[in-house]
């Protein structure tokens, strides 16, 4: 493991598309200290009592109908990355098809690329609901990263029990919205699509970038609200220890994190959450839940800044 096996997988990066992704897998892993699984017993009953607790918990506050994936898994670091590749590949493969001509140099750019991403969302990832978008079955699955919570509870100074719950609980809530709208993956895939069909062209679908801009910003914030309501415990120290130590990295870690988007996450949490907030306040967490009985209920882009416009809109 390290850095020349690192370099070995991309510069020997081949294949007929523009992305090598066995050798983004390599790479990435190489660059990767997997981290330790050696959990304890009460360590595993943890993760399995947090998880339980938080469907409870949030279809009883939420009022939605959903249950948990059939697959919950606790993982090292590597583990995420093999899963998530073939997630990257999927997204990335409708652009792929449309390249017919490739440079074995741009391979190596774009395999370079996507390694480098992989790696450091590897390393930073503490749980992740993943909806397996674009893939050929409609499983869905609920990751946590153990190394990750744990090296993270360890710099923050906080309980490790706390944290894992905490975070067993956001990723519970994300699990709620696409139970509670079958559509909800269809619908963001359909738009992925265009998007990405848009760019193998050489155009820019700013329509379906806003509305997947929107759906996400959505998406995020009703898990805030849900968090904020289902959760047993304050947690406000928890989220300000996470961003200050987001804010303290390094300058190339602060650039990796814009080149990923990972700051329009952030902003995506904090707008979807005012509206939920405000959405809530009017007609309860309920009557914020039915933005998932149909696409037609999803806010748009000017109604996230005004909810008054998506309660007139949308019945209780």
């Amino acid at each position: 493991m390290g850095l020349y096996q690192s370099v070995r997988a991309v510069t020997t990066a081949s294949g007929d598309g523009p992305v090598d992704w066995n050798s983004v897998a390599d790479a990435a892993k190489a660059s990767t200290d997997p981290g330790s699984l050696a959990l304890t017993r009460a360590e595993e009953a943890g993760y399995a009592d947090d998880v339980r607790d938080a469907r409870d918990r949030v279809r009883a506050v939420a009022a939605v109908d959903f249950d948990l994936p059939e697959m919950v898994e606790i993982q090292n670091r590597h583990h995420w990355i093999d899963a998530n590749v073939a997630t990257f590949e999927r997204v990335m493969r409708p652009l792929e098809e449309q390249v017919t001509m490739f440079p074995g140099a741009s391979r190596v750019v774009n395999t370079g690329t996507m390694s480098v991403a992989l790696a450091f969302l590897g390393n930073n990832v503490l749980g992740q609901y993943d909806p397996l978008l674009l893939a050929e079955s409609d499983d869905h699955a609920l990751y946590f990263v153990h190394p990750n919570i744990r090296k993270v509870a360890d710099a923050l100074e906080v309980d490790f029990q706390r944290f894992r719950r905490w975070i067993a609980f956001h990723e519970v809530a994300h699990a709620a919205e696409f139970g509670a709208a079958p559509w909800l993956s269809d619908h963001l895939e359909t738009t992925m699509e265009g998007a990405v069909a848009a760019l193998g062209e050489g155009t820019l679908d700013r329509e379906a970038l806003k509305e997947l801009d929107t759906t996400m910003t959505a998406v995020e914030g009703y898990a805030e609200l849900v968090m904020d309501r289902a959760f047993d415990d304050e947690y406000a120290d928890l989220r300000e220890k996470v961003e200050a130590r987001r804010r303290g990295r390094g300058p190339m870690a602060r650039v990796i994190r814009r080149l990923l988007g990972l700051g329009m996450k952030r902003r995506q949490y904090e707008r979807g959450k005012a509206f939920f907030d405000a959405v809530a306040d009017d007609r309860g967490i309920a009557g914020a839940s039915v933005v998932w009985d149909d696409p037609a209920n999803l806010p748009t882009d000017a109604e996230l800044d005004d909810p008054a416009l998506w309660l007139a809109r949308v019945g209780e």
